[in-house]
């Protein structure tokens, strides 16, 4: 009989939550002091242009190996204690375990892919890593920045995924590092994890590190007027969460650090927008109703964190005119998070006056989109559209992407269809 996983009564209480976060949170991330914070009105300064035409240059890091491998080390510590926490509370059962033991080997396949693309991330001088956005634990992040610096450039806010217990800054720097190169700076926002948060706090992480990006992001050669938001499964859930409660807070006249008509466009990826229909199907795969629900705060606040209950809402009528363009992404063969919940997001979206599209990829999982096609080199749908629906206004970008060399392979075939064949998503 499988065990079922339990919660320590105290678990809800703020005071656990903090003492996690003391015991697991490092003190070598670099900071960065001298911006104004997101909630300043102060206003960012454009960078003073050159004689050339060109940008000043960026501060050069100019960090030691030994202070890299430090860094490298700290936040592999970091990941590692909050995995032992975690796995403190969810007891024995078979589903999770199996799914665990999956996810090794499906890490193992992809390994030649991920220690490139991480020797970049911990050593290309173009990433800016865990620029400080909050004064909460995790209230970090990493800013993906292009070797040319002629002019301002859109920019990206990138949330990871990671069913709201393993998300972290670094997953998404495959996908910084490619758009980085495309001319697109990415910025991928950290933020608290269950068991250091709950939903509202990653709610508000995200929120706060949006404003920051809003607010700054002019001070790293980034265009204030070209700022898009996307998120990846769970973290297409947040920055959804995000977006829809500034919408409301906007369209009722509260008091707001940024604004929705900031964001271009939103892009979802594999997410779920409605967590009343998804608390059985997560179950049976392996994250436990009891511990959603520890996540989500409560079965009574599902609806309050489910963007496609709150557009039903009457109260909630005057935000969809100030949403921006949603685009959403899904695999047909996506098992994590269903196609539908995008499906039925989008058909709720149109219904109530919002610009919405949906894009499926038949065939494709959870990680597919995101990881092995990628990895795979060569032609992305994905990952050109994206390029091609930012740089729509902008026929100088698209001559060069026109003229980019194909993407190189990362891992050879074989391993990925083996990893696709494992994969616990």
């Amino acid at each position: 009989m499988e065990a079922t996983s339990s919660l320590p009564a105290n678990l809800s209480s703020r005071d656990s939550i903090d003492e996690i976060t003391e015991e697991t949170e490092t003190e070598t991330l670099v900071r960065v002091s001298s911006f104004p914070s997101a909630s300043s009105n102060q206003q960012p300064r454009r960078r003073v242009a050159s004689k050339s035409g060109s940008f000043a240059a960026r501060p050069c890091r100019q960090q030691s190996f030994g202070r890299e491998i430090g860094h490298a080390a700290a936040e592999t510590y970091l990941l590692t204690s909050l995995s032992f926490k975690l796995l403190s509370y969810l007891g024995l059962g078979y589903r999770w375990i199996t799914r665990l033991l999956a996810l090794a080997v499906y890490a193992m396949l992809l390994m030649p892919g991920f220690l490139q693309v991480a020797f970049s991330y911990f050593f290309s001088s173009q990433v800016r890593r865990s620029i400080v956005y909050g004064d909460q634990p995790r209230n970090r992040l990493d800013l993906y920045l292009p070797t040319n610096s002629d002019d301002l450039k859109p920019v990206v806010i990138f949330v990871t995924g990671g069913a709201w217990i393993i998300g972290y800054k670094a997953w998404g720097s495959f996908l910084g590092l490619q758009l980085a190169e495309r001319d697109i700076i990415v910025a991928c926002l950290d933020y608290r994890n269950f068991p250091q948060g709950t939903i509202s706090d990653m709610v508000n992480d995200v929120c706060q590190g949006i404003a920051f990006i809003c607010n700054n992001i002019v001070e790293f050669g980034g265009d204030p007027n070209k700022i898009y938001l996307m998120g990846q499964s769970a973290g297409a859930h947040i920055s959804a969460c995000a977006l829809f409660q500034q919408a409301v807070k906007e369209s009722r006249g509260e008091s707001i650090s940024w604004s929705v008509s900031q964001i271009n466009a939103y892009f979802g990826l594999s997410g779920g927008y409605n967590l009343l229909k998804l608390v059985d199907h997560f179950d049976g795969r392996g994250l436990y109703r009891s511990i959603f629900l520890s996540i989500m705060e409560g079965e009574k606040a599902l609806e309050q964190f489910s963007p496609e209950i709150i557009l039903q809402n009457p109260s909630s009528i005057g935000a969809v005119s100030l949403l921006p363009h949603i685009i959403l992404f899904h695999g047909t063969a996506d098992y994590s998070i269903p196609s539908d919940a995008s499906i039925t997001f989008v058909d709720t979206l149109r219904r109530v006056g919002a610009q919405a599209d949906l894009i499926l990829y038949q065939g494709k999982t959870h990680t597919d989109l995101f990881l092995q096609d990628p990895l795979r080199g060569g032609k992305d749908e994905l990952f050109d559209y994206l390029v091609a629906f930012i740089h729509a206004d902008d026929k100088e970008a698209l001559a060069r992407d026109a003229m980019a060399p194909p993407r190189r392979r990362f891992v050879p075939e074989i391993l990925l269809r083996l990893a696709g064949q494992v994969s616990p998503f």
